[in-house]
């Protein structure tokens, strides 16, 4: 039965042993700070307590209370288990059980109880200010042998909401034998996802796994949320950092080709291009429409791409004709390379401390003794399973790698994980045949480690440690790197540390 506060009775349902189905008001939720105005008073086929669907129901519907009444094994009414939406802000748990109590001892006051549920629950509500950051849940959902990984996984998508400029409000994560092909999740971790998300009053819910339209489907669906997967996020996080006409165009590229099969699979149910009996109709669907306007702007925006990779190949042949060796910086997003830059060449270069806060490729001059010149160039970061899509459309960019000559991999660490982002940085250098190129690693930020700590790192990885931000470190890295493009004499090459560490360092 589901009982207003004037105590009538304004539905009876009857379910079977396991489910009853309410009926449908429409919307979710209720309005900020107020509640349905309904308790909801069933039974249960024996003596067992609120389940997960009766406290799903109970947050999702913002039921006054959900009573559930107990079978004895004689008939008879058993123990009723009570429970509301709780009002402390500094609760555990967004739901509040009362002691469960035979039905004749509920006896209190409910217009009173609920008056003043009510208004605690309306006290901490407030107005969202403009501009104010989205509020998002987290989901981590580790599969197989992957357990030992979730907890840096779980940092890093923190790092990357962070860079999206989203306010975490809670995670929810989960290790499973297989993801489920529905939901990914299971179906309890499910509704404590959906009871989760409306209690902490969450904007979307963002998943660290890629999931597929089908199950990004049925996810917004029993959330009524918005649900964006990890490649979205990171889709998002360079839309908002790309500054040049090249990244622009590249992160518009990748965001359609991503969108576009998700688009395909909203209905198949409203085609009718194939033709033949019963294919027959009006003409193109609002469907086909949007399909064949993704295509069309996908095709354009290729070939505005291939103009401008014109004109990158043009100017690395007029390199190629100064002789000029190319040493360029890769390494994991947010490790320091832009920082290493620009303390390498003087320049003013854009650093911020965020994931994928630089994507466009910057090229300086770093002048060596003996009047040689090297061209250093900065690229955009990688990261641990980098979105295909984004592969693809960055590749125009990433082939600035092909003409180095060398590579300084910068590595935080600082980080716990650095073998981790050391093979990661591998993997994508493989992908795009660059694995054969000379590399010395830099291990950055040495500062942030107890003395001695990060030199020693290096020395068993065989690289140099470097702090890119007090300059520290740079000379020795200078002398790597003249060794190994000029096979520098070093003890020459220190009599000229004042001209490389101070004033020659690039135009």
């Amino acid at each position: 039965m589901l009982v207003d506060r004037r105590g009538q009775v304004g539905h009876v349902i009857v379910g079977d042993a396991r489910t009853i189905a309410l009926p449908d008001w429409g919307r979710m939720r209720a309005g900020r700070g107020r509640l349905r105005g309904l308790r909801l008073v069933h039974t249960h086929l024996g003596d067992e307590p609120l389940t997960a669907d009766d406290l799903t129901d109970l947050a999702l519907l913002r039921l006054d209370a959900t009573v559930a009444i107990g079978t004895a094994k004689t008939g008879d009414p058993a123990l009723a288990y009570a429970a509301a939406l709780s009002v402390s802000a500094d609760a555990d748990e967004p739901i509040e059980r009362l002691d469960p109590v035979p039905p004749g001892q509920l006896d209190f006051d409910f217009q009173e109880w609920i008056r003043e549920r009510e208004e605690a629950l309306a006290r901490p509500a407030r107005t969202r200010a403009v501009g104010e950051a989205e509020r998002a849940v987290l989901v981590s959902v580790t599969t197989g042998r992957n357990r030992g990984d979730a907890e840096m996984q779980i940092a890093e998508l923190r790092e990357l909401t962070r860079s999206a400029g989203v306010e975490v409000v809670d995670l929810i994560s989960q290790h499973r034998h297989r993801a489920d092909p529905k939901t990914l999740l299971g179906a309890g971790r499910l509704q404590d996802l959906v009871v989760h998300a409306l209690w902490s009053d969450a904007d979307l819910v963002i998943f660290d796994q890629d999931l597929t339209p089908t199950q990004a489907r049925n996810l917004g669906e029993r959330l009524e949320l918005r649900v964006i997967d990890r490649t979205q996020l990171i889709l998002d996080i360079f839309a908002q950092h790309a500054t040049s006409r090249d990244g622009k165009l590249q992160v518009e590229l990748a965001q359609l080709k991503y969108r576009l099969p998700r688009l395909a699979q909203r209905d198949g149910s409203l085609s009718r291009l194939a033709g033949g009996i019963g294919g027959r109709g009006p003409g193109e669907t609002k469907l086909e429409v949007d399909r064949r306007r993704v295509r069309e702007r996908v095709a354009r925006l290729e070939r505005e791409l291939k103009q401008l990779r014109k004109g990158r190949e043009s100017r690395r042949k007029q390199r190629k004709r100064q002789g000029l060796p190319v040493l360029s910086i890769v390494g994991y997003t947010n490790a320091g390379k832009s920082t290493l830059l620009r303390a390498l060449t003087r320049s003013k270069v854009h650093v911020e401390d965020k994931l994928f806060a630089t994507l466009d490729t910057a090229s300086r001059r770093l002048r060596f003794p003996r009047e040689r010149d090297v061209i250093i160039t900065d690229t955009v970061g990688f990261i641990r399973d980098l979105p295909a899509d984004l592969m693809a459309a960055f590749r125009a960019t990433l082939e600035e790698l092909d003409d180095a000559d060398l590579f300084l991999h910068v590595v935080d660490v600082a980080t716990p994980d650095l073998d981790r982002r050391i093979e990661a940085v591998h993997r994508v250098l493989d992908e795009i045949g660059l694995a054969d190129t000379p590399e010395i690693l830099v291990f950055n930020q040495m500062d942030r480690m107890p003395q001695g700590v990060g030199s020693a790192i290096a020395v068993r990885h065989r690289g140099v440690a470097v702090s890119a931000l007090n300059a520290e470190g740079l000379q020795e890295l200078l002398e790597r790197v003249a060794t190994t493009l000029f096979e520098e004499d070093i003890p020459a090459f220190r009599r000229h540390r004042l001209q490389i560490g101070v004033e020659g360092t690039g135009v």
